[in-house]
């Protein structure tokens, strides 16, 4: 009887002992990739930067159209950063409290973030979150983009992020996939 016992009491423990051995895995952090593109190079390195992390992605559309004409957009655009503008969006993007990590990406206009990305990071709420910026440009680099990001975004860890040049964003995909080895992002 004494020997069923001891049976029964290791065949009970096995269970026991192999939950007290397997951990589950930590789930990955969620990330997000948010960008508005204009000519399409803040696009492609959205994109990448999506496969890249195993990211979710949202692109940032106004409600009305950017004109197509360098100049028109590039006299607009300087228009409506002196006003303060924030045009309107077509839509708020995903539900933010489901991730822990925001790329926000732009192109450079007139040395910072494109108004409509300033639209989005002013009406959403980033208290605990890490934002990491990319810019896209044509020679201006970061511009005082970061910054405002950190203004519009407060209570959000703004890392100082990347630019890329926009001639170059085709072949920038081995740059994009180091830069999420370094964030740990990598998938």
């Amino acid at each position: 009887m004494k020997r069923f016992f001891a049976i029964f009491a290791l065949f009970l423990s096995i269970p026991i002992a192999l939950d007290a051995n397997s951990k589950p895995a930590a789930p990955a952090p969620k990330v997000l990739v948010v960008y508005f593109s204009h000519s399409g190079n803040t696009r492609v390195i959205a994109r990448q930067i999506q496969e890249a992390a195993g990211a979710d992605i949202f692109e940032i559309v106004p409600v009305s159209p950017y004109p197509t004409a360098y100049k028109a957009v590039v006299d607009q655009a300087k228009r409506e950063l002196a006003a303060g503008y924030r045009p309107p969006l077509k839509s708020s993007g995903p539900d933010l409290s489901r991730y822990e990590t925001i790329f926000i990406g732009s192109p450079n206009w007139w040395g910072t973030v494109a108004p409509p990305v300033m639209t989005y990071l002013a009406s959403h709420n980033f208290a605990g979150k890490r934002i990491i910026p990319f810019i896209t440009h044509g020679g201006s680099q970061m511009g005082k983009s970061v910054g405002d990001v950190r203004k519009l975004a407060p209570g959000a860890t703004v890392m100082e992020g990347r630019s890329f040049l926009g001639d170059n964003v085709q072949e920038a995909g081995s740059e994009v996939r180091g830069w999420m080895r370094e964030l740990k992002l990598l998938k």
